[in-house]
């Protein structure tokens, strides 16, 4: 289990109208997962096949109503092998749903812009012709609304998705889709469906607003790093693959004349663009840009079509780019194969875990049976970690020592269990902090090691921690 599919799961037994840093959906589909499956890794991660198989389906389809069955195959194929997406189909994040309804709104988007209500209501009711090809079907635009609103649940990136879809309405050809109701009730529908967010933040302080400043940088201001665009750009490469990185804009480039062209054109540039300029002021994570890439996807799908037809070389370099992302994919999935060191294998942080639950659910069991015992870490990556492979799955605390804030600091910590045991964990060998050691009678540091195949995963600090005196809870100073 990652970090991220612990702490989400954690979020899952608690269900409520938001959290700290994104939106309730994660933590809905999870509890679905696990209330049939049951809280285990399978069930938490069958969403993750689910959701990407449903959005290679709705891509296909997409990509046939943009061209033909060969263009959406080749999409749907493509989506599957490319690593920034493949990721996606076994980790469940919110990365999984969040590109589904990405994908099922740009579907819809289609349909609503495509779909005119029949000729003959339109004569009945005296409107120009002219007219009606602008008009789409209601119950489209509804289901628009409805998608787009899932996804900002989801994440909230998906507010790109009204950027985008302005710059294509605003061309010369869909400009009178401005004077029709469709994208209005479109953009009703999807606040009432993330109207819970915005309540829920109301009442707690707009954390998720604070949250998201701060991951933005904004306190910063306007500066300039070159280091963080290199990376951004490196990880893109990796993420991507170089070829099929350079031919998705060459390809949108070709078709960007064609209707079809351009909806891919407007659906890829506005984000792909802000997150590179974004990297010029701070830190960009590889998987941001994930939304921009699936236009692109189609683009690099008719292009595919288009060289089997023609020259050998083409031929090869279509080849060459599949084959090196599926390549890339492999190796992700499997990166033993590379013996890497643990440094280098990013993987490596998924492991250790478990071997970690095994070893403090012992000692959980013999403090308990001297007197009531719960546990906390300083990180709510850990303290997540441990809810879910310490058996019984017990609740777990995540105190502040000088980090910023997280989902913990909102539910009810442990300051009134007074004269319990406790056992703290992290990671690393470390001393243990004078925060906790003044806060109990006694306490014991063992230190555990995790070891794979004689390379060392990582070290991790339990400290036995005997009659609970209080701890003055503080409230983090970042978000």
């Amino acid at each position: 289990m990652s970090f991220d599919e612990a702490h989400y799961w954690e979020w899952s037994r608690r269900l409520d109208w938001s959290y700290y840093s994104k939106g309730p959906m994660i933590a809905y589909l999870i509890h679905i997962g696990t209330t049939i499956f049951g809280d285990n890794v399978f069930g938490i991660r069958v969403m993750a096949v689910i959701f990407s198989a449903l959005s290679s389906v709705f891509l296909y389809i997409l990509g046939r109503n943009l061209y033909d069955k060969k263009v959406g195959l080749f999409s749907a194929i493509c989506m599957q092998v490319i690593p920034l997406f493949a990721t996606y189909g076994i980790i469940f994040t919110i990365d999984s749903p969040f590109i589904f309804f990405w994908i099922l709104s740009l579907f819809m988007f289609h349909q609503a812009i495509s779909s005119p209500p029949p000729l003959e209501r339109a004569g009945k009711e005296g409107f120009d012709s002219s007219l009606v090809t602008c008009h789409s079907s209601l119950r489209h635009w509804i289901l628009l609304g409805i998608s787009i609103g899932f996804g900002l649940l989801t994440k909230y990136t998906m507010a790109f998705f009204y950027l985008c879809s302005f710059f294509f309405l605003i061309s010369r050809e869909r400009r009178r889709l401005f004077f029709t109701k469709g994208p209005y009730i479109a953009f009703l529908v999807s606040l009432v469906v993330f109207s819970p967010v915005i309540l829920w933040n109301a009442e707690h302080g707009w954390v998720t607003l604070r949250h998201t400043a701060g991951q933005a940088h904004v306190a910063e201001g306007l500066r300039i790093t070159l280091k963080d665009f290199f990376e951004f750009v490196g990880s893109q490469l990796g993420v991507v693959t170089p070829l099929l990185l350079i031919l998705m804009p060459v390809s949108l480039w070709n078709l960007r004349k064609q209707k079809e062209g351009s909806l891919l054109l407007c659906f890829f540039v506005p984000v792909i663009s802000f997150f590179l300029l974004k990297s010029l002021q701070g830190k960009v994570e590889a998987n941001w840009a994930l939304p921009g890439y699936v236009t692109g996807i189609i683009a690099i799908s008719v292009f595919f079509k288009k060289v089997l037809h023609e020259r050998k070389g083409k031929r090869i370099l279509v080849v060459t780019a599949l084959l090196l992302s599926i390549l890339v994919t492999a190796l992700a999935h499997y990166p033993s194969i590379l013996n890497l060191s643990v440094k280098q294998d990013p993987t490596s942080r998924l492991r250790g875990w478990k071997e970690l639950g095994s070893e403090v659910s012992k000692i959980y069991e013999e403090m308990s049976e001297e007197k009531p015992a719960f546990l906390f870490s300083e990180r709510y990556q850990v303290s997540s970690e441990l809810a879910f492979y310490i058996k019984g799955h017990p609740i777990t605390y995540c105190i502040n020592l000088n980090r910023r804030m997280n989902q913990y600091d909102l539910w009810p910590g442990f300051s009134e269990l007074i004269h319990h045991n406790a056992i703290f964990v992290t990671i690393d060998s470390i001393l243990v902090p004078e925060k906790v050691a003044s806060a109990f009678e006694k306490v014991e540091k063992r230190l555990f090691t995790v070891y794979e195949k004689d390379k060392k995963i990582r070290d991790y600090s339990i400290f036995l921690c005997y009659d609970f005196k209080g701890m003055k809870e503080e409230r983090p100073g970042t978000y």
